[in-house]
């Protein structure tokens, strides 16, 4: 899960709970470009394909941020253009790449705007790579999961003496007076509940996980028949290493009262869920939830 500038609820997602104070109403659409303002490198083949200072971040609603490298900071006959080519609403023509690296191609991975609006130019002569497409994205010697970071998200946990009761009918699920609240950049806060406080028998693993880019990898349960009603991160990264091994309740999926309320999944708070990058082993994962003196740029 992740949100930030422009996605979730975000001021450039399309369901931000506040608003812009202006006396006529902002376009529907906002795309945000900024200097990322640190070394970025592409890794394909086990060789650095790209490595640059000057890499701009395009923030568009409902999307994942995403780095574009100038042209001149990318290995020489890496990329090849394709045939394919598309059109984006906003920026226009699309000229798409493949990549290769000694006997190792890719296919779709990288494109380029080339029919840009004026207002849009930052982007000239620059290319994106597909995130999948790429075996690792590294910020100066740290390798970056999912998508390239959002400096404008943040994650804050506080803990909290309010009553937290989860129920599946009449059954209850978990009863605290102490759980953990976590406050994640357009996000709804999220509760978290101490193992001791949980019927853990009501909890049923089931298989695949996902990982957040900025709290490690998820693993989920079943309750009844609500499926993946609950999640926790079995070793959250050093960063918010509180919530490790304590469970999160989907209000959509099961019975959440806080302090006798109900609650419910905001608008916006859909999640797109990730799947583990190329060449990144679970494992990997988890033994960096190990280490809190691994800090993450």
């Amino acid at each position: 899960m992740t949100m930030g500038l422009s996605w979730q609820q975000g001021p450039l997602g399309g369901a931000t709970v506040g608003r812009f104070l202006t006396p006529e109403p902002l376009p529907q659409r906002l795309l945000f470009a900024e200097p990322l303002r640190r070394r970025m490198r592409v890794k394909l083949a086990g060789e650095w394909i790209a490595d640059s200072e000057n890499v701009v971040l395009l923030h568009e609603p409902g999307r994942y941020p995403v780095a574009y490298f100038p042209i001149a900071d990318i290995r020489p006959s890496v990329l090849t253009l394709e045939d394919r080519a598309t059109r984006h609403r906003d920026l226009g023509d699309t000229a798409w790449f493949s990549a290769s690296v000694g006997d190792r191609s890719a296919a779709h991975a990288a494109w380029q705007y080339t029919g840009l609006p004026d207002h849009a130019n930052v982007l000239q002569d620059r290319v994106a790579f597909a995130w999948r497409a790429m075996d690792a994205f590294y910020e100066e010697d740290e390798r970056i999961v999912g998508h390239a970071a959002d400096a404008y998200h943040r994650i804050d946990i506080r803990q909290s003496s309010r009553h937290l009761v989860v129920r599946d009918g009449d059954r209850v699920i978990a009863d605290t007076t102490h759980p953990l609240v976590l406050f994640e950049s357009g996000f709804a806060p999220r509760w978290y509940v101490p193992r001791e406080d949980i019927d853990e028998a009501a909890l049923t693993p089931v298989e695949g996980r996902t990982f957040c880019p900025y709290k490690g990898l998820a693993s989920y349960y079943d309750i009844g028949s609500h499926r993946k009603a609950a999640w926790s991160y079995p070793q959250a990264w050093s960063e918010v290493a509180r919530i490790s091994t304590l469970v999160s309740f989907e209000p959509d999926k099961i019975e959440v009262f806080l302090d006798s309320k109900r609650l419910a999944l905001e608008p916006g708070q859909g999640v797109l869920p990730h799947g583990i990058d190329r060449g990144l082993d679970p494992d990997e994962m988890l033994e960096r939830g190990n280490h809190p003196d691994r800090q993450r740029t």
